[in-house]
């Protein structure tokens, strides 16, 4: 009596090897999908932590611009003539540099360019650098003057005392600045948004766009702006 075959045919066995490797494509695919989407989002956060910080960084800056103290420029001895321009733009071509004259919001230590003491009350002068010891009833205000360059795809930074540039972001797309110029000197009012105002006095607000790409190409350009009002300009 003869024995029934037993085993897989040919068919079968095609079959089942097909079956296994549309499965294994199928896991290798999620698997890269996944992978992809991971470094996707970390490439974004990344580029938000730098838009951030840089934004963050300007925003405060500005807000503190023209401030020299408790007293009005007027009232303050020995000021420098870069205190009469807190905040100025220069463009040139694709480079864009924005000057701030600013109260010192630096790490604590930090050398600032000029010292306000004063009295809040009737007097205040201007050093260079570090003053004298306050005397009694005066108060010492830090002034640094911060250059932020944009140029060649990084946007830089630099201040009397260290005039070589410093980067503090590379892979920017774009650095946009317009600002909101007030119609008169002693307006506070903005009437229009100018890129290259041609008064600097009557600049009122500043507003920061900036275009930062991932050099993989994992994700889009990401674009951040603010806007910030400089709170000191008018006397």
């Amino acid at each position: 009596m003869r024995r029934s075959s037993t085993g897989f045919g040919l068919v079968e066995v095609l079959l089942a090897a097909s079956l296994g490797l549309i499965v294994v494509l199928a896991a290798v695919q999620i698997t890269l999908a996944a992978q992809s989407t991971a470094a996707s989002q970390h490439a974004s956060a990344l580029l938000q932590d730098e838009g951030r910080f840089v934004l963050g960084k300007m925003i405060q800056e500005i807000r503190l611009a023209g401030m020299f103290g408790c007293l009005s420029l007027p009232l303050i001895a020995q000021a420098p003539a870069d205190f009469s321009r807190p905040v100025s733009v220069v463009v040139n071509g694709a480079s864009t540099s924005l000057t701030l004259v600013t109260s010192d919001v630096g790490s604590p230590g930090s050398r600032p360019d000029w010292t306000v003491l004063s009295n809040c009350v009737d007097s205040a002068q201007a050093y260079s650098g570090l003053p004298p010891k306050p005397g009694a009833g005066q108060i010492a205000f830090p002034v640094r003057k911060l250059t932020y360059s944009f140029e060649s795809g990084q946007l830089k930074l630099s201040t009397p005392a260290s005039p070589a540039k410093a980067v503090l972001v590379d892979n920017v797309g774009a650095f946009e600045l317009s600002f909101g110029v007030a119609s008169q000197p002693g307006s506070s009012v903005v009437t229009r948004y100018d890129s290259d105002p041609d008064d600097d006095l009557l600049i009122r607000s500043v507003r920061v766009v900036l275009t930062l790409r991932d050099p993989a190409g994992r994700v889009r350009d990401q674009v951040y702006s603010a806007v910030a009002a400089v709170r000191n300009r008018l006397e």
